[in-house]
């Protein structure tokens, strides 16, 4: 297991010198600034991004998320899904070319939703939902979908993509609805339980076919989170992993400091170590606190070197077992 540093939009020098110095291997960079011409990514792009994070000696390990007009009718099913269709095609292909082996992305139209923030510890600001809050919102995509037509389209869409990322060598990895309610806008949260996850898998088989595992929304979600970490990282479907924690699950909830919401941290550093994963972990949404950047340096230091330490932990603690 790997600590890595996540979230950054821009390989810019003082981002890659910030997750050199703390101690990061890995890095994946969320939804970059790309040229993005005709709603697809460039090979030249992506490999220049590349060679700019290794300057820096960090491994550029994934991309999280394309623009959503990138594919925004595929979710929906809208008239233009076969022309997004084409060009995430190419932009998958083109990232596996780039030498990128993990491309992260979601099936969120209508994004994360929050409500109002919670102040936590020593006043600091955490996001925070409440499901009633929320029903009060006007419709985001001028209609209700149907949680069937939504299936549709992403079984369709996961029927096509899966075999064109075997092809290329490239794993994908859908990130959970965020929050996990029924629905949102209008608009089907589809993947909000570990039953919708075990159906997502199944749709293809294949290592391909796999999953971003955003723990601070599987926490959010009813299910049991150490039981969900042991099923899906002993089928080795986790790609990497969204290290962060919340008060409780829906219908109301706030985020937390990693080391202080209702999930055991240590508890699930350990399950990961003993089912082989042998991937990285970021630190995801962290509270803003007094002094800190829009960005969070603060916050995501501490939240880095927290699972930095855990991994110290529960892997010295294995070989300590090990060794009798």
């Amino acid at each position: 297991m790997r600590a890595g540093f996540g979230q950054f939009r821009d390989a810019t020098p003082e981002y890659l010198q910030f997750a050199a110095q703390f101690g990061a291997t890995d890095v994946l960079l969320n939804t970059p600034n790309l040229p993005g011409v005709n709603g697809r990514w460039e090979l030249s792009d992506l490999v220049k991004l590349r060679l700019t994070v290794e300057q820096w000696g960090l491994s550029l390990s994934a991309l999280e998320n394309v623009p959503t007009h990138f594919y925004d009718q595929i979710m929906l099913g809208g008239p233009r899904r076969d022309q997004q269709i084409e060009n995430m095609i190419a932009t998958v292909r083109n990232i596996a070319r780039a030498g990128i082996p993990i491309f992260g992305y979601n099936w969120m139209p209508s994004h994360v939703w929050r409500t109002p923030p919670k102040a936590i510890r020593g006043a600091a600001l955490a996001t925070a939902f409440d499901y009633d809050f929320s029903k009060s919102m006007p419709l985001t995509h001028g209609r209700e979908y149907s949680e069937e037509e939504m299936w549709e389209n992403l079984e369709d869409w996961i029927r096509v993509i899966t075999p064109v990322a075997e092809e290329e060598g490239i794993r994908l990895g859908i990130h959970p609805c965020d929050p996990p309610v029924p629905e949102l806008g209008g608009v089907p949260q589809l993947l909000r339980s570990f039953e919708a996850y075990k159906r997502l898998i199944e749709i293809y088989p294949s290592p391909s076919n796999a999953i971003e595992f955003c723990q601070g929304t599987f926490s959010e979600m009813t299910d049991d989170i150490y039981e969900m970490i042991r099923y899906f990282g002993s089928r080795e479907k986790i790609l990497y992993v969204h290290f962060r924690n919340v008060s409780g699950p829906v219908p109301t909830f706030h985020e937390e400091f990693v080391n202080t919401g209702y999930v055991d941290m240590h508890k699930a550093m350990r399950i990961y170590h003993e089912v082989g994963f042998d991937g990285f972990l970021i630190d995801d949404h962290v509270p803003h606190t007094h002094g800190d950047t829009a960005w969070g340096h603060r916050g995501r230091a501490f939240a880095n070197g927290y699972i930095q330490g855990l991994i110290e932990g529960v892997t010295k603690e294995a070989a300590e077992r090990a060794g009798g």
